[in-house]
């Protein structure tokens, strides 16, 4: 358990580089961007809705969890309001000792595997994917989550089969990914490990650039590692820059409060609070 924090701005380049967090060669998004990421490695795990202060003092007091993710904007995130998840819930949880892992579900790709009330534009995903870019980093700003952190792109599982649909699907993600950069936070995303997370893996290997810093994949039923996934190759995202969700819809409870919860092995960023 424990987070890593904050080294000289000298020496920052070579360890973006080796984390995987910056291309060789390619200098920081901005100057917000210009100290080392926040990673922690632990226990993690997300829930649809964020959990109320009392709940979130009691895991933390009779759990081994240290890191959540929070589903903090995207018109496609579930469980609508979230009524706990203000700027002052996020600075408590933070000085509380938590690692949050900020998480936006926008739109979702064409072949989305599940319905789907909310597509990429398949003629325009770029586009898209760069005005979704802006307002995650205006919602993550207005709960003081602050440059220098990741913000976590949710795609659900999608057809990669489909050339035109995968196509789309990834041009949204770049502009994504180029849009939160160009505003000084990194890009993560999440997906199955069978699909989005391998389509990001071939398209590392081609040679695409512009491609999320951090990688959180779910492949459910396995052990709680971060290494060892068939989808992505060793070196994929390494070190520190992956989150494997191990299980799913699990019901669980810490000092008398229960939640449904996804369970997560975190070496990755986590955000950084502040005004």
């Amino acid at each position: 358990m424990g987070d890593k924090t904050m080294i000289g701005f000298s020496v920052v380049a070579a360890v973006l580089v080796t984390a995987g967090l910056l291309l060789p060669g390619a200098p920081p998004a901005s100057a917000a961007t210009r100290t080392a990421p926040r990673v922690f490695r632990g226990a993690g795990f997300d829930a649809c809705q964020a959990p109320d202060l009392a709940t979130m003092e009691a895991w933390r007091a009779h759990s081994s969890y240290r890191a959540v993710g929070i589903y903090y904007g995207g018109r496609s995130r579930a469980c609508g309001a979230q009524p706990h998840l203000t700027a002052g819930w996020v600075r408590r949880t933070d000085a509380a000792g938590w690692r949050l892992l900020p998480v936006y579900a926008g739109s979702q790709s064409p072949c989305a595997v599940r319905a789907n009330p909310h597509p990429i534009d398949a003629g325009h995903p770029a586009g898209q994917g760069a005005r979704e870019a802006a307002d995650a980093v205006r919602r993550a700003r207005a709960l003081d989550i602050a440059a220098g952190s990741p913000l976590y792109l949710d795609m659900e599982a999608y057809d990669t089969g489909k050339p035109g649909c995968a196509s789309a699907t990834l041009a949204f993600i770049r502009a994504w990914d180029q849009g939160v950069a160009r505003a000084g936070y990194l890009s993560g995303f999440y997906s199955s490990a069978d699909s989005g997370a391998a389509a990001l893996e071939r398209a590392r290997e081609r040679g695409v650039t512009h491609l999320p810093d951090a990688v959180w994949y779910a492949r459910w039923g396995t052990a709680p590692t971060v290494g060892r996934e068939p989808a992505l190759a060793e070196d994929a995202w390494a070190p520190h820059a992956r989150v494997h969700q191990y299980a799913g819809a699990v019901a669980e409870t810490h000092g008398g409060r229960r939640l449904t919860v996804d369970r997560d092995a975190v070496d990755a960023p986590v955000a950084v609070v502040g005004p």
